[in-house]
């Protein structure tokens, strides 16, 4: 990357105090100038290669696999020296791509069959593979398109001789602007030397907010604009914790984010004394506090922070990083590492939730035009029996800890449970018949994200030991919107009348038939909604691993006889924002610190 200095030939238009909201992804404030750093444009030129040095042309492939390795390698070592072990584990992501035996004989056979130059071949054969990626409607899988693209430049960067400029030569602390910063970049930013970064584009799920997280740096993302509006050398404030950037700030402003940021120091010293306390109601009431994750190497972070083991394991990741069918055993060995360093935690292991026949080879189904509402999670594992009697016999292979559960994503009726099942049944007589150990009594539950999965949540329950609320699906689906779509986005509304009801049935329902309800979507990460949902009785909250302290603080902070009450009153409001209101009164109540992290 270079950056954007004083030749810079854009008009900043951004005003003194000038306030721009993006998504906070890791807290903290600081004040500090601008440097703004462009990504440089790697140029692919393509060239015909003559048929005698087709071998050479594979030859130097291979030796920039090995180099982009060695690097790759060289920054987990240089990370995991400066975060926790499991940090650096994101890379292994990076590596995986390297390792990947379809990327590999695409690019050998492309070189071989086009007789074009090796850059070339590497640039088609990524953008294929991130492409795959693209049209998932997951926004954690689509994220690791940046792992992907990111790998890619690195290796096309070794192949033509060409190094990324380093930032030794910064002399003074900057606060970085880009439009987009990759993972490595990201994992390779100087502490003392960069406070901070915002950048244009960016979401909370993706590798570069995880870094910025591990490495303590406050960041935002999602700024959408920042890069157009501030230029080197200006003096600009981050807010983490709420995702907003101040231009220029002035007195007034520097002396409240002065008093603001000594209080979230108090805060959050109070935070860390949290991990080995309960997560229970200042009235003795009770709940399971749990952390959602993608990969084994978030472990640690489930330890650190105090999570009382895994609500959601999303598997789908071990498939996408590869993009292929990952095999049995691999998915054994995977699931047991995790199932092992977390026993006797509770692991809660989701089945597949992709969507689409990209992202399973083999299973030949026809190109959808509404993928939102089409053949994914549930559906695409019940129509790939093989594949998902695998995964069913890994996951069971990994129970012997006796910590684990199965959980069934986007279920919409009591006959997908049923079917799921029975396939679970045959994967036990699989392994029995083998001699292999497994839990045979394992648990098995079902995610509630669709509305027509809390309207038959009573018959549904028949089946299952728990329930899991996916409320972000739950809210795009009972309100018909789509929270990325940036038109409708002011729609996704959480505290919706309609989606409070739906969730109260849900949790009802559980209760009658003796199994236990847990909420493991965004909507349990809100320390704003833990009373509400506290009070409207679920059992458990899963959430990223960094949040467990700020909701368990919200937890401990609250009386349940007063949660329930205000979940009734809840139930009773007629919009949205007179149940918002409501939370926030309560919050600032109980618990007004909390407020000034959220």
């Amino acid at each position: 990357m270079k950056s954007d200095s004083e030749t810079s030939e854009r008009i900043k238009d951004a005003k003194q105090g000038e306030v721009l909201v993006g998504i906070g992804v890791s807290p903290g404030v600081v004040i500090g100038p601008v440097l703004v750093v462009v990504a440089k444009v790697i140029q692919v030129v393509e060239r015909d290669i003559p048929l005698e040095e087709i071998e050479a042309e594979i030859s130097k492939f291979e030796d920039a696999l090995i180099e982009t390795r060695r690097q790759i390698q060289e920054i987990q070592e240089n990370l995991g020296v400066r975060t926790v072990k499991g940090d650096a584990g994101i890379f292994d992501a990076h590596l995986m791509v390297l390792d990947d035996a379809t990327f590999i004989s695409s690019v050998i056979s492309g070189i071989k069959t086009k007789k074009k130059n090796v850059e070339l071949i590497v640039k088609e054969a990524a953008d294929g593979y991130a492409g795959a990626l693209a049209s998932v409607e997951d926004n954690y899988i689509r994220e690791r398109i940046a792992d992907i693209r990111d790998v890619i430049r690195r290796i096309i960067r070794n192949l033509s001789g060409d190094t990324a400029p380093s930032r030794e030569e910064l002399q003074h602390k900057h606060i970085i602007v880009a439009r987009d910063l990759a993972p490595s970049e990201t994992a390779s930013l100087r502490k003392d030397m960069v406070i901070g970064f915002a950048t244009d584009l960016g979401s909370p799920t993706s590798h570069t907010a995880v870094m910025a997280r591990a490495l303590e740096i406050p960041a935002i993302v999602g700024l959408r604009e920042i890069t157009e509006k501030v230029a080197t050398g200006d003096e600009v404030l981050i807010d983490g914790n709420k995702g907003i950037v101040i231009f220029r700030p002035t007195p007034k402003q520097l002396e409240e984010y002065g008093r603001v940021a000594e209080a979230r120091k108090n805060i959050e010293r109070g935070l860390t004394s949290l991990k080995s306390e309960p997560a229970e109601t200042a009235d003795g009431h009770r709940i399971v506090l749990s952390a959602n994750i993608g990969q084994a190497s978030e472990v640690e972070s489930v330890i650190k922070y105090g999570a009382q083991g895994v609500g959601l394991f999303r598997t789908e990741y071990l498939y996408l990083s590869k993009g292929t069918i990952v095999s049995e055993e691999e998915q054994a060995e995977v699931y047991k590492k995790v199932a092992a360093t977390l026993a006797p935690r509770p692991v809660i292991i989701r089945t597949l939730d992709l969507g689409g026949d990209k992202f399973l080879p083999g299973a030949e189904l026809p190109a959808e035009t509404n993928p939102f509402l089409g053949c994914r999670s549930i559906r695409l594992s019940l129509l790939q029996p093989k594949h998902f009697k695998g995964q069913l016999r890994a996951i069971l292979r990994a129970s012997v800890h006796g910590n684990v559960k199965i959980m069934y994503p986007m279920i919409s009726s009591a006959g997908e449970v049923v079917r799921a099942n029975e396939l679970l049944e045959e994967a036990k007589g699989e392994l029995a018949a083998m001699g292999v150990p497994f839990q045979k009594d394992i648990e098995v539950g079902a995610m509630v994200e669709i509305p027509a999965a809390a309207l038959t949540a009573d018959v549904i329950a028949k089946h299952v030991k728990f329930f899991s609320l996916g409320t972000n699906d739950l809210i795009q689906y009972t309100i018909a919107v789509d929270r990325g779509n940036e038109r409708v986005a002011y729609l996704y509304e959480p505290t919706h009348p309609a989606v409070l009801k739906l969730i109260q049935m849900t949790i009802d329902a559980g209760h009658r038939n003796g199994i236990w309800v847990g909420v493991c979507g965004e909507m349990a990460a809100d320390p704003l909604m833990t009373p509400l949902l506290l009070g409207m009785g679920v059992d458990e909250l899963s959430v990223s691993s960094a949040v467990v302290p700020l909701v368990k603080d919200a937890v401990r902070c609250v009386r349940h006889s007063g949660a329930k009450e205000l979940a009734k009153i809840a139930l009773s409001c007629k919009s949205a924002v007179e149940v918002l209101s409501h939370c926030r009164r309560m919050m600032n109540e109980v618990a007004p610190e909390i407020l000034e992290l959220v």
